[in-house]
């Protein structure tokens, strides 16, 4: 049976990462890079499309895990009727290639363990030649190469690895799997796994000391945060969407999309996640990757980047995997990232003015790419576009792709003002007012009292949250307040936030999917802005709660199912968390910094 998606766990050396199993088995890892070919991908197939298991051979009682406090060192512990055992997997902060340690710790009693190591490159569709070495095994097809190094004997059945050892209380067995490329020898071994471990453990606790928040729910901010450095790619700063691609958003549904690419939607939300925790490093890495990302003429903006800025993304679809639960097809690259959509430039403009406001001090040339997107912007913002939500039907004109383009010459104007800038005030001050009455005159449903997800329309959308964090309307405006009642009214299941209602049929695809969880941070936020703190607090609480047991959250939540939907984790639903944290304790909270522009 197919693992739910809440009960992988994630591991990560901030280039790519892993998913491991409640059963203990890494069902997923892409090498070297979070956006590379997976050796492991039976999470969106079966176990012959790669994975490497260490678990009990004997029935498993009870199965307990939970990350060494602020790290992302994983141990999962085994109860057995003949006694305990603890594998402890990391992927230490990476200096040469990537390396993925595992230690089988005995705790109580003696286990007999069992090792299944089934490796396919390519997302499963290549099957390597694998030779014994001294100290273990190594894996060659094409371009990879894996070494396996262990004091255990393995066997080979068929075309996979096993191996069958016991374990005793205080005795630990280490495994350490590293990649390389295949026309180069084998990385040197890490010669003691066990401090390898330690001084993974040391690293992440170093970093996360960085912290700055102190205020209530930090256990879970200082998850989120871990979780949002761990999708850093470092050598550039940018931070991917989800290590994933292709879990659904709805099972066996075809809303399955590749994550492990860098939106700048996600921009003006990263950028206050880690300049108000205190991750200043970190947030100038990501507004430098912004800005190589986008560099250039204004008219060849793109919504989503490679990790290093990469701007072709063609989408392929991966027939030999059958998809997670049966939910094809599986994706790899998205097909999205040349669409037009017009909130990107809010987006970029935003980030950059918040950046100034927090202390990040700009680089020669940013104002001039700034004015080109601007000069774009003035080119394009009356055009319909695909919109936040990147819809696959036809281009309408969405309000929230109207109130971001208002953000974006708001902004501009803000940075004029503050900073002493230059630019065509005039004229980016009459677009801003145009933007603002035509929102409120053909994006508002006067009958309904709520602002619409399009001109002229008559449906609400999630993403109209946004207007009063943007500091469009205040939040107690009685066109906000009516938006938000509608909402609650058309898009909210028990106590979570649908982004549209997908049976409108205006993403061209199939209806049905999970609430999204970022959009539900956003109820609360609007919430504590219109001053209904119990509120806030009961649905950020609620969602609190639906966090797995090591404290991830996918992109999207089934109240009906009680499961996690969509790519894991996501990215945007830790931002969410952190910034709505912020926003119920703290005066400089995110949003009020955005309001007020």
């Amino acid at each position: 049976m197919t693992a739910r998606i809440e009960d992988y766990a994630l591991i990560g050396d901030c280039e790519t990462a892993a998913l491991v199993g409640r059963d203990g088995s890494i069902d997923w890892l892409c090498v070297p890079r979070f956006d590379a070919g997976a050796c492991f991908a039976a999470l969106l197939g079966t176990p012959d499309h790669g994975r490497w298991q260490l678990a009990p051979v004997d029935p498993v009682g009870r199965v307990t895990r939970a990350y060494r406090g602020d790290t992302l060192v994983l141990d999962t512990t085994f109860e057995t009727a003949t006694g305990s055992v603890t594998v402890t997997d990391c992927m230490p902060v990476r200096t040469v290639r990537p390396d993925v340690v595992r230690l089988v710790r005995g705790v109580r009693g003696r286990v007999r363990m069992r090792m299944t190591l089934t490796i396919r490159f390519d997302y499963g569709s290549v099957t390597p030649w694998v030779r014994s070495e001294p100290d273990g095994l190594s894996a060659v097809a094409g371009p990879d190469a894996l070494r396996l190094r262990t004091p255990v004997s393995l066997v080979g059945e068929g075309w996979t690895t096993t191996a069958e050892f016991d374990v005793v209380e205080g005795a630990t067995v280490p495994f350490v799997l590293t990649w390389y490329p295949s026309h180069e020898p084998a990385p040197a071994p890490i010669l003691d796994p066990i401090r390898a471990v330690e001084q993974t453990c040391a690293w992440w606790e170093a970093w996360a000391a960085r912290c700055t928040y102190e205020g209530e729910w930090r256990d879970a901010v200082m998850r989120s945060l871990i979780t949002l450095k761990a999708l850093t790619y470092g050598p550039t700063g940018g931070i991917v969407a989800a290590p994933t691609t292709s879990l659904p958003e709805l099972p066996g549904g075809e809303r399955n999309w590749d994550y492990r690419y860098c939106w700048l939607r996600d921009s003006t939300f990263t950028l206050a996640a880690l300049m108000q925790s205190g991750y200043v490093d970190e947030a100038r890495a990501w507004r430098q990757w912004l800005l190589r990302a986008v560099a250039g003429r204004g008219d060849e903006l793109h919504i989503m980047y490679g990790l290093a800025g990469e701007r072709r993304l063609p989408e392929l679809e991966l027939p030999w995997l059958p998809g997670y639960e049966a939910s094809r097809p599986v994706r790899i690259g998205n097909g999205a990232y040349d669409q037009f959509q017009l909130d990107v430039f809010g987006e970029v403009l935003d980030c950059l003015h918040l950046g100034r406001r927090l202390g990040l001090h700009d680089e020669e040339g940013d104002w001039y790419i700034e004015r080109e997107l601007l000069t774009r912007l003035e080119a394009v913002w009356a055009q319909p576009d695909e919109g936040i939500w990147e819809v696959r039907g036809p281009q309408r004109h969405f309000t929230h792709s109207k109130l971001m383009a208002w953000v974006a010459f708001d902004r501009a104007l803000k940075d004029v003002e503050r900073y002493g800038f230059d630019g065509p005030v005039d004229r980016w001050r009459e677009i801003r007012d145009t933007l603002h009455r035509e929102i409120c005159t053909r994006g508002f449903d006067t009958a309904r009292n709520t602002f619409v997800q399009s001109y002229d329309g008559t449906e609400v959308d999630a993403a109209l949250l946004m207007m009063a964090e943007v500091g469009f309307l205040p939040a107690t405006d009685p066109r906000i307040v009516g938006t938000v009642a509608a909402i609650e009214r058309d898009l909210v299941r028990d106590g979570f936030v649908d982004r549209y209602r997908t049976t409108s049929g205006v993403d061209g695809l199939p209806g049905g999917e999970g609430a999204f969880v970022l959009c539900t941070f956003w109820l609360a936020d609007n919430y504590a802005l219109m001053g209904r703190h119990d509120d806030a607090r009961r649905v950020f609480e609620q969602l609190l709660a639906v966090r797995n047991d090591v404290g991830l959250l996918a992109e999207e939540y089934d109240p009906a199912t009680r499961r996690q939907l969509g790519n894991f984790p996501q990215a945007f639903s830790h931002l969410g968390l952190i910034n709505t944290a912020r926003n119920l304790t703290q005066r400089d909270s995110p949003a009020g910094l955005r309001g007020d522009g």
